[in-house]
């Protein structure tokens, strides 16, 4: 039977029977606590949200080059914006001043993704009220897009959060980004809307 143990609180990548990919912190699920939840009598490992049973993994593997870091230091925040640059800016030719608004600023929180400490992924968050925060600039460089890593920067949000006693997450998802956030619960709570350089919805969360 498939030991999981070692995979716990850390950094994985997860292929499925059907070849999607899902990294993520792994938690493991004994096979006593699997049957009870979900009537399977077999250890699985949760990972982005998603419970995975031993007979339904085709590969799991150790990223321990991966790092997430809440970029609270002026050198992780500078991560952030080369990704932003990197990734959007460049390939959607949005200026500077486009790209870095009045949003980032001293209150605003920063979730950066290291390979290696190298940046590879980012997303900011800010305060829309005493209740709700706002999760935006999600951007994983192309080389490491459909591994999950984008699923793992919004839910690091998520969490910190949480942790700051907010009830709410709200993003404002590109049209062609609205099934990522459906995956995660997020429902759609406005009609588009022209945000300059793209076309966005609003979209909501409880937390």
């Amino acid at each position: 039977m498939a030991d999981f143990s070692r995979y716990d609180g850390k950094i994985v990548r997860v292929t499925d029977p059907d070849g999607r990919v899902f990294t993520g912190f792994a938690e493991a699920q004994s096979a006593d606590w699997c049957f009870h939840v979900f009537n399977r009598d077999e250890p699985g490992i949760e990972v982005n949200g998603y419970t995975f049973f031993a007979s339904d993994i085709a590969g799991i593997r150790l990223l321990p080059n991966l790092a997430v870091i809440r970029a609270t230091e002026t050198w992780q925040q500078a991560g952030a914006y080369y990704v932003r640059i990197q990734a959007m800016a460049k390939k959607h030719h949005i200026t500077l001043r486009q790209e870095f608004d009045g949003h980032d600023g001293p209150d605003t929180k920063y979730i950066v993704v290291t390979d290696a400490d190298f940046p590879i992924a980012t997303a900011r968050m800010y305060a829309i009220d005493k209740a709700s925060v706002m999760i935006g600039r999600v951007v994983v460089l192309p080389e490491y897009r459909r591994q999950g890593i984008g699923t793992m920067v919004v839910r690091a949000c998520e969490e910190w959060a949480e942790e700051l006693r907010y009830a709410k997450a709200v993003v404002e998802s590109r049209e062609n980004k609205i099934g990522f956030y459906q995956q995660m619960d997020y429902e759609i709570t406005g009609d588009a809307a022209d945000g300059g350089t793209f076309r966005c919805v609003r979209m909501e969360k409880d937390l």
